[in-house]
């Protein structure tokens, strides 16, 4: 298990952009479970939508990928490179199934399916209590930034 302190060790991320609050388990190999604990003080409910806080799908999609993100790096050894980061490539099949609302606990369940030339695909399912609330394909990449 993974607390807010490694996540932060491993993603560059910082508030109100990083999304992962625990790693809950992981093999290190091809399976990693998250979560994020939706709070209804977070910036974007202020205006989406007033009155009716839900959690934007493209915050959804961003929390999944830094879900992933962690698994890479367990695939990794859990390391980090200073001078790299991952950028998103591609995302695939992404569906939204459920409205996610403040007082939601988000659970994410990456799966890695494959790497190949520099470039990995990653599933991804968030549930909320049992129930699939979006799920993608995820494709990423380990890089230098370009400066």
């Amino acid at each position: 298990m993974q607390d807010i302190n490694d996540i932060m060790r491993l993603l560059p991320h910082r508030y109100p952009f990083l999304l992962v609050d625990r790693v809950l388990e992981t093999n290190g190999v091809d399976k990693l479970i998250a979560i994020k604990n939706v709070t209804v003080n977070e910036p974007q409910f202020t205006g989406h939508f007033p009155g009716v806080p839900v959690m934007p799908g493209v915050l959804i999609i961003e929390a999944m990928a830094q879900a992933c993100a962690m698994l890479a790096f367990a695939r990794m050894g859990g390391e980090r490179d200073p001078e790299k980061l991952f950028y998103f490539a591609a995302i695939d099949n992404a569906r939204f199934k459920r409205v996610v609302i403040p007082g939601d606990q988000l659970r994410f369940e990456c799966t890695f399916l494959r790497e190949k030339a520099g470039m990995i695909k990653m599933h991804c399912n968030a549930t909320v209590d049992g129930q699939l609330a979006a799920c993608a394909d995820m494709m990423c990449s380990y890089r230098t930034p370009k400066k």
